[in-house]
């Protein structure tokens, strides 16, 4: 065979193939915007998380911020995101699984009890404090460390 033909035979297939893969693409994120449907957590295009409210044949109704609405483009409309994936991403909310409840449960107990063990009285109701206000417990740790740390410094002088 000549290889000249082969050349042109293997760059055909090649373009067929990249045409092919960019019509299904182009095809699934059409399905994707006719699905849209209020209530769902999206990403635009441009990277930012909103709300659909409203979808008409053109356009989608998003809110952008608790009460702040916004008319975009569907094709402005990159995913569309399952509702634990937008909470954990909008909120923060992360899926609680029985063991890490176990698990934050126990450093929370742990932490209290290191707070209310090691703390003298008058920094108690600051400690307590900062554990309900949910600090994060090896934070909260280092902290009650550095202050009895530090008291123990003080009464060594």
């Amino acid at each position: 065979m000549n290889p000249l033909f082969l050349m042109v035979i293997v760059m055909a297939g090649l373009m067929f193939v990249t045409l092919r893969s960019n019509k299904k693409r182009q095809q699934q994120a059409q399905d994707m915007r006719t699905r849209l449907e209020p209530g769902a957590g999206v990403r635009t295009i441009g990277g930012m998380y909103a709300l659909v409210k409203d979808v008409t044949n053109e356009a989608v109704e998003l809110e952008v911020a608790p009460g702040v609405y916004a008319l975009y483009s569907k094709q402005a409309v990159a995913q569309v995101l399952d509702p634990v994936e937008y909470n954990r991403i909008v909120h923060g909310d992360e899926p609680e699984t029985d063991e890490a409840t176990d698990e934050s449960e126990a450093a929370d107990a742990a932490v209290e009890t290191a707070v209310e063990d090691a703390a003298p009285a008058e920094a108690k109701a600051e400690d307590e404090a900062a554990v309900e206000s949910a600090i994060d417990p090896d934070a909260l740790a280092e902290k009650v460390e550095a202050k009895v740390g530090g008291d123990k410094d003080a009464s060594d002088k």
